[in-house]
């Protein structure tokens, strides 16, 4: 760039100027991609805590219902009388320019499990309990996870975008400084001795 460049006073404060914008670029790309890591770790372990409660949870509802089974038989035509869930809902926020998602499932009021009373017992009722607190928690494990998947993305292309400045860019500008300055300074010199030179033959001419 700096060898196709014409050496003036104009380009000198043009590259300037360009090469001021990109070290800021650079600085505010740079502290985004921070900003990013930090949400991206906080919800890294959230998620991490969010899968635990869910295993257990799992655990517990799968260990309730063959409980169930053994005491009711299979329980497969009592499952058919859950209602199919319609309350989940997505929305956006925004982190330094990435959409992260918020989904929530409405918490209905806790009502008797849909199955008749005579065809049950306790433990199919715990059940039920215990697999409705997974469907929660898996919800909120969708957004993290999902989340964490967005913000590493966002970090990996800010973070491309902040190393073009810093090896690429920026180098390449302060090269062209150099060159435009080195340029116009030698040019400067050789006016101040052909200055120089015309001052003395005008002196030794009025001798």
């Amino acid at each position: 760039m700096s060898n196709q460049i014409v050496p003036t006073k104009g380009n000198l404060l043009a590259t300037k100027k360009s090469l001021e914008l990109s070290l800021t670029g650079f600085e505010l790309l740079d502290r985004k991609r921070n900003i990013l890591i930090r949400e991206m770790m906080a919800l890294i372990d959230r998620a991490s805590s969010i899968q635990g409660k869910i295993d257990k949870t799992y655990e517990e509802a799968y260990a309730l219902l063959q409980r169930a089974n053994i005491t009711l038989g299979i329980c497969s035509q009592m499952a058919q009388t859950v209602p199919i869930e319609d309350g989940l809902n997505v929305a956006y926020r925004s982190v330094m320019g990435v959409e992260i998602p918020m989904v929530s499932l409405e918490k209905k009021e806790m009502i008797p499990a849909p199955f008749g009373l005579h065809s049950s017992n306790i433990l199919l009722d715990q059940a039920y309990e215990k697999f409705t607190e997974a469907k929660q928690l898996t919800a909120e494990l969708a957004e993290v996870e999902n989340s964490v998947y967005r913000l590493a993305d966002a970090v990996k292309k800010t973070q491309k975008r902040a190393n073009a400045l810093k090896n690429i860019m920026i180098p390449r500008f302060q090269s062209t400084v150099k060159f435009i300055t080195d340029a116009l300074e030698e040019k400067d010199r050789e006016e101040f001795s052909r200055l120089k030179v015309i001052k003395k033959q005008k002196t030794n001419k009025t001798a």
